[in-house]
């Protein structure tokens, strides 16, 4: 259903290209069809956004559950929350996240020419990509062992990878065999962050 014109125009486009990558992916969502679902043309479209990697960026950043302003909020407040709560909400965050986002980029992945156009659209506003949420986790994690808060001899940056890409294996697992492929995501969150926790927890003192 076509996006209510009363909506300003940027963002219904930004509306009907959320919905048509989720339901026909990133490919086959063109500028033709993102104008036709927001209810204009698309020499207004293109009057409010450089291009489709342009659009789906705004989908990416607004409407998606995404790590930034958990991981931001945990670094503005050390020792707010415990260690095994943060690592809990970026489990519960980046499940969403993944799960969401899978199906709308997975075209992104085999076909270069798109993934680099991306690439730059990041680029150009000052995004690094997908890495970014691992190096903002392991930076957390790192001031956190300097502050004690666990082990001394942890690895900050594999234990947020292994956080991380835990919650990416689910949504493939997800996308490529349903919901009978992969654990329900809050039973998954809770379990690997109680176990990335467990490997990163001080020892008992003496």
């Amino acid at each position: 259903m076509p996006t209510s014109p009363s909506r300003p125009a940027p963002e219904r486009i930004v509306d009907a290209a959320e919905r048509l990558v989720r339901t026909a992916g990133f490919v086959h969502a063109t500028t033709k069809e993102i104008a036709r679902e927001a209810g204009c043309s698309e020499a207004l479209l293109y009057k409010h956004f450089v291009n489709k990697e342009d659009i789906f960026l705004r989908v990416l950043f607004e409407r998606l559950p995404h790590l930034g302003g958990l991981l931001s909020e945990m670094a503005d407040d050390p020792g707010g929350r415990s260690v095994d709560e943060c690592l809990r909400a970026v489990a519960d965050k980046a499940v969403a996240f993944y799960q969401q986002i899978l199906p709308m980029v997975g075209a992104l992945l085999v076909e270069p020419g798109l993934l680099a156009r991306f690439a730059e659209g990041l680029a150009a506003v000052g995004r690094k990509g997908p890495s970014e949420a691992g190096d903002a986790l392991a930076a957390y994690l790192v001031r956190e062992r300097e502050r004690g808060r666990i082990r001394a001899d942890a690895d900050p940056r594999a234990a947020a990878a292994l956080l991380l890409g835990a919650c990416f294996q689910r949504a493939f697992f997800l996308a490529f065999g349903g919901a009978a492929a992969a654990q329900p995501a809050d039973e998954f969150a809770a379990s690997l962050s109680r176990t990335v926790w467990a490997a990163l927890s001080p020892p008992p003192a003496p």
